[in-house]
């Protein structure tokens, strides 16, 4: 059979209907914001493509603001809420566990611009403590100019308390914005009702294309921009939008909705197939991440062995999935994900995700379990650095 695709959490294969949609549009020309026939057809593309996000994540088409990528409309909440408070706002509320496209702009403005940060407490199983960040938004209510907190974590899967947080920071009339972009087509997510002020989700992560995502942010919610130019997506993210990728984007959304509770149901029972079989073929691993997880992300360690290697060894024999770990100048770092849920930095860099998604098959996942005893035993012989 071929490879092994284990990796959904990464990216995830295109959609037929989303492909369809997008090679049908790329066929056309114009600019949604010309004001000409090929331009209003374009934007008439466009406006109903918002609809259907819109529609998707239990939002106002008017809140969807389009981006070219997650990245960038993290970047977007995390510089654009802090340029536009009062100076006196100079710190900012989030957990040690978000993605790089949030840890990294917000380091950057504690860099830059002498931000002070205040990170919530995490447990042992990836989720934050609701108590502690609770008294922690309290307490430092005077100073906060903006909270983010991740609705589920990308390496173990954990998902975290938006809500309950939510409505305490807008009680202390605090914004608050949560990365979904790991949630979004996985779990139930309602905008208007989970009660934050802003929301980043991705084409790429529910079979539509790459290079198109969105920050949804409330109307009223105001935004200092990244970008400069055309005005575009309320004056807040100017550049020419991909119409295509766009179109692309709003099918996905929509099937990815359509298809919501069977696709979880589904991809939940492969994911206890693939743990039930792991913990068979390797009696000392430890799953990460909890009981309260998304349907298809599956975090394991095993001490002794090192992540890229088991990553490399199941490479070679057709299974791809994920370390938790970067790697920068040719040096292991370990996942700071996991340091926050305490782990040692050796054990921490002896970690392996599998995520599973809607076109994953048992076969698959039958051949992750059949080589991970003798991928584990070479990767332990090699040893951790």
């Amino acid at each position: 059979m071929s490879a092994a695709y284990l990796d959904n959490a990464a990216t995830t294969a295109m959609l037929p209907e989303a492909l369809e949609v997008m090679l049908s549009e790329a066929s056309q020309v114009g600019n949604a914001s010309s004001l000409h026939g090929a331009g209003r057809r374009a934007r008439r593309v466009v406006e109903e493509s918002r609809e259907k996000i819109a529609v998707a994540i239990g939002a106002k088409p008017q809140e969807i603001i389009f981006t070219a990528s997650g990245t960038e409309a993290n970047n977007l909440a995390v510089k654009g809420l802090y340029w536009n408070s009062a100076p006196e706002k100079s710190a900012i509320f989030s957990t040690p566990i978000e993605h790089h496209a949030i840890l990294d702009p917000l380091e950057w403005l504690e860099r830059e611009e002498q931000v002070t940060l205040h990170l919530a407490e995490v447990d042992g199983d990836g989720t934050t403590k609701v108590e502690s960040a609770l008294d922690l938004l309290r307490e430092r209510q005077s100073e906060i100019s903006f909270a983010t907190v991740m609705h589920s974590n990308n390496e173990v899967g954990a998902l975290q308390p938006v809500s309950e947080i939510a409505t305490v920071a807008r009680e202390l009339k605090i914004p608050i914005h949560t990365d979904a972009v790991q949630s979004f087509g996985k779990v139930p997510l309602h905008f208007s009702t989970l009660g934050v002020d802003a929301m980043t989700i991705s084409g790429h992560k529910i079979g539509g294309p790459l290079g198109v995502a969105a920050l949804v942010a409330r109307k009223d919610l105001e935004l200092t921009p990244l970008l400069h130019g055309g005005g575009q997506e309320r004056d807040v993210r100017s550049g020419t939008l991909h119409t295509p990728a766009i179109a692309a984007f709003a099918t996905a959304a929509e099937i990815s909705q359509q298809r919501l509770e069977s696709n979880a149901s589904r991809i939940r029972n492969l994911r206890e197939r693939l743990i039930q079989g792991v913990t068979s073929a390797v009696s000392d691993v430890r799953l990460n991440g909890g009981s309260n997880t998304l349907p298809g992300i599956a975090h394991f360690t095993f001490a002794g062995a090192e992540g890229d290697a088991l990553l490399l060894l199941l490479d070679a024999q057709g299974v791809q999935c994920s370390t938790g770990s970067a790697c920068s100048a040719g040096i292991a770092q370990s996942s700071h994900v996991l340091i926050a849920m305490g782990f040692a930095p050796k054990v921490a860099r002896s970690s392996i995700r599998f995520s599973i998604g809607a076109t994953t098959t048992e076969q698959e996942v039958d051949k992750a379990i059949s080589v991970i005893n003798e991928v584990v035993t070479r990767a332990r012989a090699a040893g951790v650095k």
